[in-house]
């Protein structure tokens, strides 16, 4: 029984990654090992009520300084950041849902830059209701989906997977 080895060649060509990709994927590494970096930006920010540049002048009203109202911003800052970045770049089925927590964090930095908020994070659900009211069942349809052609076809887990990721050409393929 004479088995044919595969050529080397082809199996090189699936792991090739056009220089795009590898542009693209090196911009978005080099973005995600800078976040700590990112993060500590807030000491460059004065410890006062008026935070003076060549570009404008900040005085804050609700927040004891400016480097608190800098911190509290870039503590909700990175991580969605890092949340948008996890979006666009994941390719499982159920990417969608991190559309929530996106959603969370963009109305908290909302509500800190609203200074004349007493409590922040009061009524915080009642505004991500629309948006987990979009996200959970149309996550839930697909999975019942998923699991019908499981069942039905005889498809393993990873295979449905593999066919249900979504391979967007372009940044309007997300949508």
């Amino acid at each position: 029984m004479d088995k044919q080895k595969p050529k080397l060649g082809n199996q090189v060509s699936e792991f090739q990654v056009s220089k795009k990709e590898l542009i693209v994927g090196s911009i978005i590494a080099t973005y995600i090992a800078i976040t700590p970096y990112l993060f500590t930006l807030w000491e460059g920010v004065p410890a006062q009520k008026t935070w003076d540049t060549f570009l404008f002048t900040y005085t804050t009203i609700y927040y004891f300084d400016v480097q608190t109202l800098v911190w509290t911003i870039l503590g909700k800052l990175i991580p969605l950041f890092l949340l948008i970045i996890w979006m666009f770049t994941n390719r499982n089925w159920w990417y969608h849902v991190l559309l929530v927590p996106i959603a969370m964090y963009v109305y908290q930095i909302l509500t800190v830059l609203n200074d004349e908020l007493e409590f922040a994070d009061e009524n915080q659900i009642l505004y991500l209701l629309p948006v987990m009211a979009v996200i959970i069942p149309s996550i839930y349809l697909l999975r019942a989906k998923m699991f019908n052609k499981l069942n039905d076809a005889g498809k393993t887990m990873e295979e449905l997977e593999e066919e249900l990721k979504k391979k967007p050409s372009s940044f309007t393929d997300y949508f």
